[in-house]
């Protein structure tokens, strides 16, 4: 009866799927799971889809799909092998990346028998948990990974007092923070991120295993002030993620990676890395090296052993204009100090500097370029000015670089390297810290008057979190404290502050001091970097405020008090916001070329200079590389 009845539930769904054209979220359900379920590529699920293009599902959503099912003639109950539920059976333990469709696959096990094993299957899809399914599967299909429980769970629990996994390892609880994991293991909060890449960028999430011992081989971090706690990127060490070989550009998966992160970063499909890394099927792991495109023809350097550059700077000689005259003579301070530096280390430079006046003479200045006979262009700064340098050496495709043009009008440009990241990527990381603190606060969020960025958070606040309150004010003086229901007490609330104001920032600085002093739990978080953050680090730490900037100096950094010492020595003062991001961007950018001036074979390598992160991605497939790096300062009590 029992066996009847799975027959007739799977001619239900074989039927019942070729007609379907609508799926809704349930849990444990992925991009790649669902469409595979119903014959799509992934792209393909997307493209129907358009509002879910970044892949994030919530429980509930609603999906347009189209059967890929093939007919209840083609396909018949009786071709597939059925797993005989009520033979002997055991247990494995849900391990990291595991999904329904995963463990299907891999145990040779239908979903329907699954479930028909697993009643509460959805509920208990928690690293950890324990999946029962047939014993003769898992042990011919599990491998070393499976941990195998017949009536026994007890064989297989995990110890109730460091919740430590294997040796060297960490699950996460629910109330967790970097603190009181660093203490628990005798390890800092940097060694704590070196050891667990990308850690730092997604927060800590119950049941993630991290981790937590130092080997011979872990890298030893620098002391940091208690106070502030800045990225853990160090200043000269460039993290070679994604490598050259032969024929194919490799990536070695980094642990918090998905799919999705590497497809944006990498600017491919889906489908074509799925395509060129066939075991992306069973799941993505740390340590996997993928395949993730055929190389593009590399920039090959014009003028013999020497790198031929050119630095476009507003000057305004030629025109008698000083706008930005001192902007650019201390970009060139920095400039001049990284080309010493890399001629002195054996770089053979041939440095050309060119005025590049006004919005009105610009095109004049380019007559002094000689796109023949030039290998790579550092500036302009203004957006017009980036684009007439394009159109300029578009049948060489010179390497530009924009030192601080942002604009989506850019990113069609192959050859162009934006400097300055974007407010999006500023606001995807406010969400994700957000996101790893929440637990039901009230969220405040302080917008400026266009409101773009505070809509922005709004809304991957609502897709990220369960139900949140979010608020979006006009001012700081709009934060109100929340009530507890229960108690009538006053309740923490979570202040976010998206106005690059620095006016604003003191206003919301002062209000998020005052609340934390009426109650304990107040977070505060900002997109921008505001001069009372440094002025108040005492007060600011009780509000556990996290902040983002686009350059921080590590001041306690050997490469950091070098290259300060160097630009003093030369030029008797600490050098000026401009003379630290021209040195940083010249740094950058001649560190990336090799002998053949192959710069874009150099571009996936993150790196940190004296102030400035450098982390390109490509826009999209054939588009600009644009920098997707900042600096998180951390101020805790």
């Amino acid at each position: 009866m029992i066996k009847r009845f799975f027959i007739l539930s799977s001619i239900c769904m074989v039927l019942g799927a070729s007609a379907q054209k609508s799926h809704t979220v349930v849990k444990g359900d992925t991009p790649y799971n669902i469409a595979k379920k119903y014959g799509l590529t992934v792209d393909e699920l997307l493209k129907l889809n358009p509002k879910f293009k970044e892949g994030k599902l919530a429980i509930g959503d609603v999906l347009t799909v189209k059967s890929g099912t093939t007919s209840a003639s083609k396909t018949t109950v009786a071709e597939k092998p059925k797993t005989n539920t009520s033979s002997q059976s055991g247990k494995i333990i849900l391990q990291p990346k595991q999904t329904i469709y995963g463990i299907t696959k891999q145990y040779h096990i239908s979903e329907t028998d699954l479930r028909a094993l697993n009643p509460d299957l959805d509920s208990h899809m928690k690293i950890g948990d324990e999946i029962t399914l047939p014993l003769a599967n898992i042990k011919k299909y599990g491998g070393s990974e499976s941990q195998v429980a017949v009536a026994a769970p007890k064989a297989v629990e995990k110890s109730d007092d460091s919740n430590t996994i294997a040796d060297g390892e960490y699950v996460i609880q629910a109330k967790d923070n970097y603190y009181r994991v660093s203490k628990q293991f005798n390890i800092s909060q940097k060694e704590l991120f070196a050891l667990n890449p990308g850690l730092e960028e997604r927060g800590l999430k119950p049941g993630e295993k991290i981790i937590v011992k130092k080997t011979n081989t872990a890298i030893t971090s620098e002391p940091v002030s208690s106070k502030e706690k800045m990225d853990s990127e160090s200043a000269t060490v460039a993290t070679s993620e994604a490598v050259a070989g032969d024929d194919f550009v490799t990536y070695t998966v980094q642990q918090g990676d998905t799919v999705f992160s590497i497809v944006n970063k990498f600017g491919i499909s889906i489908d074509e890395l799925i395509a060129l890394n066939p075991d992306l099927s069973h799941g993505l792991k740390a340590g996997m090296v993928l395949k993730i495109k055929k190389q593009d023809p590399a920039y090959v350097k014009k003028n013999g052993d020497a790198l031929s550059v050119v630095l476009m700077l507003p000057f305004g000689y030629s025109t008698n204009e000083t706008q930005y005259r001192s902007m650019a003579m201390d970009f060139l301070t920095g400039a001049k100090l990284a080309i010493e530096r890399n001629a002195r280390n054996g770089q053979k430079l041939e440095i050309k500097i060119v005025d590049s006046g006004n919005e009105g003479t610009f095109k004049n200045s380019l007559t002094q370029i000689n796109p023949d006979n030039t290998d790579l262009i550092i500036g302009p700064f203004f957006k017009s000015n980036v684009v007439d340098v394009l159109d300029f050496t578009k049948n060489q495709k010179i390497p530009i670089v924009a030192p601080f043009a942002n604009s989506p009008e850019l990113y069609n440009y192959s050859n162009l390297i934006i400097v300055e990241t974007n407010d999006q990527t500023y606001a995807d990381k406010i969400v994700d810290e957000v996101r790893a603190s929440y637990s039901d606060q009230k969220i405040y969020i302080v917008a400026d008057s266009k409101k773009t960025n505070a809509n922005y958070i709004k809304s991957g606040l609502e897709k990220a979190l369960k139900k949140p309150n979010v608020i979006i004010v006009n001012s700081a003086s709009e934060i109100q404290l929340d009530q507890n229901m229960m108690t009538g007490q006053s309740a923490p609330v979570i202040a976010v502050l998206a106005n690059d104001s620095n006016d604003v920032g003191e206003a919301f600085a002062n209000k998020v001091i005052s609340l934390s002093k009426d109650v304990q739990g107040i977070k505060a978080f900002s997109m921008y970097y505001a001069p009372v953050f440094e002025k108040k680090v005492d007060e600011l730490s009780q509000a556990n405020l996290v902040y983002l900037m686009d350059r921080k100096i590590n001041a306690e950094g050997s490469f950091e008090k070098e290259i300060l010492a160097a630009y003093k020595s030369k030029y008797c003062k600490t050098p000026p916001k401009y003379a630290v991001i021209g040195f940083d961007v010249v740094n950058d950018m001649l560190t990336r070329e090799n002998r053949k001036g192959e710069i874009f074979r150099q571009m996936n390598k993150v790196q940190t200079q004296l102030a400035t992160k450098f982390e390109f991605v490509k826009s999209k497939a054939n588009g600009a590389y644009v920098n997707t790096g900042y600096r998180v300062i951390r101020l805790v009590p």
